[in-house]
């Protein structure tokens, strides 16, 4: 199951990536934003980190206008490790090293059938343990 958060920023790609989603058959959850009317992005960020560490089987996908904003409030709570990402190889490596469980997307900077393919290579890239996890621990340490 997907997480979805966004601020006014990020809107338009988020309903474009939800419908594909759709598409698939992936469920999804929405957290909002649920329109371009400016908002709060540290509000929906909060929201989408609640419903991420409700199971940890979910992952999260935000979007706000260049990422940092929700990436920055994302990653205030221990648990969450949110990274953004602009390229495939990040979503891999973010996945592979960093046990990350939140995709951060730059609403503003990046096409549809990028962050698709950015999403593909998040969610189907695991974890691969060993020497990154003690460092993945000391995340969650404050």
């Amino acid at each position: 199951m997907i997480i979805f958060a966004c601020d006014h920023a990020g809107y338009e790609l988020k309903e474009q990536i939800k419908a594909f989603f759709h598409s698939q058959n992936i469920t999804t959850i929405d957290v909002g934003t649920y329109s371009t009317e400016k908002v709060d992005y540290p509000d929906f960020a909060r929201a989408g980190n609640q419903k991420v560490l409700e199971n940890p089987n979910k992952l999260g996908i935000y979007i706000c206008g260049t990422g940092i904003g929700m990436s920055i409030m994302a990653n205030r709570n221990p648990k969450i490790r949110a990274a953004l990402c602009t390229s495939t190889k990040f979503a891999q490596l973010a996945r592979q090293h960093n046990n990350a469980n939140v995709l951060v997307l730059p609403g503003r900077f990046i096409s549809k059938s990028k962050a698709i393919s950015i999403i593909k290579e998040f969610l189907t890239t695991k974890f691969e343990g060993g020497r990154h996890l003690k460092r993945v621990k000391k995340l969650s340490k404050q």
